[in-house]
C-alpha cells in the first residue's frame, strides 16, 4: 500500500485544521464538544496514518473519520440516556421529560428492508451496500474493478428497485388499513 510520509501527512493535516474545526462545530453546535471532536479526530488520524493511501482525497478521509466519531458518540449518549426500572416487572419508566419510544415497528421495517436488499441481484446489491457503508463511488469502482459510471448506475438501479419493492409492500399495507377502517 502506498502510504504518505509522516512529515507530509502532518503538514496536510495542519492545512485542514481550520476546516476540521468548522466541520466539528457544524456537527456539535457546541464549542467545547467541537474541540473534543477535533482532538479525537486528530488522534485517530495520527494513529491510523498508515491506513491513508497517498494520492486519494485526504480531506474526505479526515471528514469521514470525524463524522464517524460524531455518530458513534451520539449513539453512546442515546444509550446512556436510557433509564431502566429495576423493579420486578422490568418496565421502562418515564421520568419527567425523558420519553422512551417503542422501536418495534421500525425494527420490523428494518428486517423487511434487509430482506429486500438481500433479494437484490449481487451485481447491484454489492455496490449499493458498499455505498451505504460509507464507501465513495471511486473506492467502490476501484475495489470491484469496474468503471465509475457502472458503479453509479448499479447503485441507482438498486435504489430504484428497492423503492419499487417498498412502494409495492407499503401501498398494499395502506390498502389493507383502508379496508379495516371502512
Amino acid at each position: 500500500m502506498n502510504t504518505m510520509p509522516a512529515p507530509e501527512f502532518d503538514a496536510r493535516f495542519n492545512e485542514m485544521s481550520v476546516l476540521l474545526h468548522s466541520f466539528a462545530y457544524n456537527l456539535t453546535k457546541n464549542i467545547e464538544d467541537a474541540k473534543d471532536l477535533y482532538q479525537e479526530t486528530a488522534f485517530r488520524a495520527m494513529t491510523n496514518r498508515e491506513k491513508f493511501r497517498a494520492n486519494t482525497n485526504f480531506k474526505a478521509w479526515l471528514f469521514t473519520i470525524m463524522k464517524n466519531i460524531f455518530i458513534n458518540n451520539y449513539r453512546k449518549k442515546v444509550k446512556q440516556n436510557t433509564i431502566m426500572d429495576s423493579t420486578e416487572n422490568m418496565y421502562y419508566i418515564n421520568s419527567g421529560s425523558t420519553i422512551i419510544s417503542n422501536a418495534g415497528e421500525s425494527n420490523i421495517m428494518m428486517k423487511e428492508l434487509t430482506k429486500m436488499i438481500e433479494s437484490l441481484d449481487d451485481s447491484i446489491k454489492v455496490p449499493f451496500l458498499m455505498h451505504y457503508q460509507g464507501y465513495k463511488y471511486q473506492e467502490i469502482a476501484d475495489h470491484l474493478e469496474l468503471p465509475l459510471g457502472t458503479v453509479k448506475s448499479r447503485i441507482f438501479f438498486a435504489r430504484k428497485e428497492l423503492k419499487a419493492m417498498i412502494n409495492k409492500r407499503y401501498d398494499n399495507m395502506g390498502a389493507l388499513r383502508g379496508r379495516k377502517s371502512a
